[in-house]
């Protein structure tokens, strides 16, 4: 995609995530935009990082590692996709904050490679809200007990939840599902379990984040909306 488009984009996301905080009665600061640039290559990332972006999604670890070594040291890498306990090792001290915790064993790997490198890891758990056999993520009614257990490792914070909502044709079908997950986070947040901060929501992808920070999100991840569609030939 052209430098001029992805510029064009990002006005247009902007546009509407400012629309849609006013129309919560929210601050726009409120709501951390991340640039997802999975299949994306280093040039269009520079384009978003000269347009202001500091904060980008990444999918795949070794995509994640790549574009951190070459990238600003400055920017913030979210690993946002499906984490295997194997490749915890290589991200734990590069993304400030892994959405995609669904399990404890993935968790207590995340503890493991943090303390070997004196680090407190920063981790979302995942909630299926719309229970999808297809998609990662615990059921909500196993995630309190996930949370309580988690909640005991040293070297890692929980610090919300992430949902991947349906991926349907009107985005007001998942307003259910981010109001279900916002009350998820209430609910847990009250309890005032030790290491639980409960501050973050990352819902709401390109299709319907307008939706998802009208119902409280304070992270959307938006990868088509600014970068075009994915480019899986690249890889």
């Amino acid at each position: 995609m052209s430098s001029e488009a992805i510029r064009k984009n990002l006005e247009e996301v902007e546009l509407r995530i400012n629309a849609a905080c006013t129309r919560a009665g929210r601050k726009r600061n409120d709501v951390t935009l991340i640039a997802v640039s999975k299949t994306k290559p280093v040039p269009d990332i520079e384009v978003a990082i000269k347009e202001g972006i500091g904060v980008f999604g990444e999918n795949k670890v070794q995509e994640l590692t790549e574009k951190y070594e070459v990238l600003p040291k400055e920017l913030q890498w979210h690993l946002i996709g499906h984490l295997q306990t194997n490749k915890v090792k290589y991200i734990v001290d590069k993304a400030v904050l892994i959405h995609s915790v669904d399990t404890y064993k993935l968790a207590q790997q995340i503890q493991k490679e943090a303390e070997k490198k004196d680090i407190v890891s920063n981790i979302l758990i995942e909630v299926n809200v719309a229970r999808e056999e297809s998609k990662y993520g615990v059921f909500e009614e196993n995630l309190l007990p996930l949370i309580k257990e988690i909640a005991k490792l040293p070297n890692v914070r929980i610090c919300g939840l992430m949902t991947i909502a349906p991926n349907v044709d009107e985005p007001e079908k998942n307003r259910k599902y981010f109001r279900k997950l916002r009350q998820l986070n209430v609910d847990i947040k009250m309890k005032n379990i030790d290491n639980v901060t409960m501050d973050v929501l990352s819902m709401g992808m390109t299709g319907d984040y307008e939706v998802a920070i009208e119902e409280g999100a304070t992270m959307v991840r938006v990868g088509t909306g600014i970068f075009g569609e994915r480019n899986y030939t690249s890889l």
